[in-house]
């Protein structure tokens, strides 16, 4: 079977299908990242929106057993050059392929996707479309662009209830207590606090502040998440009511909610920063990062002045915010992922710091 892709810049390529054969529509962006496939297409920051790889070949390790970042496959449709299906890793459950089928998601094989990423790149991320077709009904170009004019922009989308959990779910045990508020997370976020010994509380993203309190957590953590920050009303409402009570970190769309609910501001980047190489730099040591990242939004650092907020961390490449950290009470946040997975381990040391100001409140 064939599929094509559909820009609304007019760009159109075809291809061949894999995975699930259905129609996909969202906004296109993509992932530097050479490794780490799986991780991406089950990150819940992704929902929304179809995913291209910039690097050639996908699927040549398969579909490992403990890999998840959540309960399944969050992309909308997924794109690459080449596709292997085989062999794979002895540990490998299945096939790339046979993994999105199993959940329903689209991908194409087979198209130019350096020229789509240069596109990208002087465009900016774009709506689109993915179509499945056979041959003999392959779909005119005027039909395709009419079915790209239909797909909303990411702003106008609420994407976190699509992917948090309905209701409190325990994690881990132990201590220090962290209310993990949960806008999309990836696991390995939880994973990474219960390694060192936290006891780990999910909460739905529209969590009411007075409830976490009641927990008597001994810090709070606001997770990543697909779409507009500022959609999130809830979420930052209840982050400017906490601010002070509890110690508080942010992550990804963390970081973005903490800069709302302090007064500040954020904006839609052209193409975002998504891939495992980012470099960012450390403020307060001068040191550089390399960091895992996914995310389309950034932080206005103009729109800081009167917040208490200061910014720790910078991008190296373009200059934007990566990370933020309040004056007066114990909050901090960063914009990259100190998880990784996929990525490097460089930042892992600020769940460490996280835990430590909790134990010292």
């Amino acid at each position: 079977m064939r599929a094509a892709l559909a820009l609304e810049d007019g760009t159109v390529v075809h291809g061949r299908l894999f995975g699930y054969p259905r129609e996909a529509k969202g906004e296109v962006v993509f992932n530097t990242s050479h490794t780490g496939y799986q991780e991406a297409l089950t990150d819940p920051s992704y929902k929304g929106q179809i995913l291209m790889m910039t690097f050639p070949t996908q699927g040549n390790y398969g579909i490992l057993p403990d890999a998840n970042e959540s309960d399944g496959v969050k992309v909308e449709g997924f794109v690459v050059r080449y596709l292997h299906e085989g062999p794979i890793h002895p540990k490998a459950e299945m096939t790339l392929s046979e993994f999105l089928e199993e959940h329903g998601v689209p991908g194409l094989e087979g198209v130019d996707t350096r020229m789509l990423t240069r596109r990208i790149r002087r465009f900016g991320a774009m709506r689109g479309v993915l179509v499945p077709y056979e041959p003999d009904d392959k779909p005119s170009d005027e039909e395709l662009l009419e079915k790209v004019e239909s797909v909303p922009h990411i702003s106008e989308l609420d994407l976190v209830p699509e992917v948090s959990v309905d209701e409190p779910k325990r994690f881990s045990e132990g201590s220090p207590e962290v209310i993990l508020i949960d806008c999309g997370v990836k696991m390995s976020i939880a994973r990474e606090l219960a390694t060192r010994g936290a006891g780990v509380t999910l909460v739905p993203w529209n969590t009411p502040a007075d409830e976490i309190l009641d927990m008597d957590p001994d810090g709070v953590l606001v997770s990543n998440g697909p779409g507009d920050p500022k959609r999130v009303r809830e979420t930052i409402e209840t982050v400017g009511e906490l601010l002070g009570e509890v110690p508080l970190m942010g992550i990804c769309l963390g970081n973005q909610i903490l800069a709302l609910a302090c007064g500040g501001d954020t904006y839609k980047l052209k193409f975002g920063h998504r891939g495992a190489n980012q470099p960012v730099k450390d403020l307060k040591t001068g040191r550089v990062y390399i960091t895992s990242q996914n995310h389309g939004f950034a932080v206005d650092p103009d729109s800081l002045k009167g917040t208490g907020l200061e910014v720790r961390w910078v991008n190296v490449n373009d200059g934007t915010v990566e990370g933020l950290v309040h004056k007066d009470v114990p909050a901090f946040s960063v914009q990259f992922h100190p998880e990784a997975n996929p990525g490097p381990w460089d930042t892992k040391f600020l769940f460490d710091e996280f835990l430590e100001m909790c134990r010292e409140y």
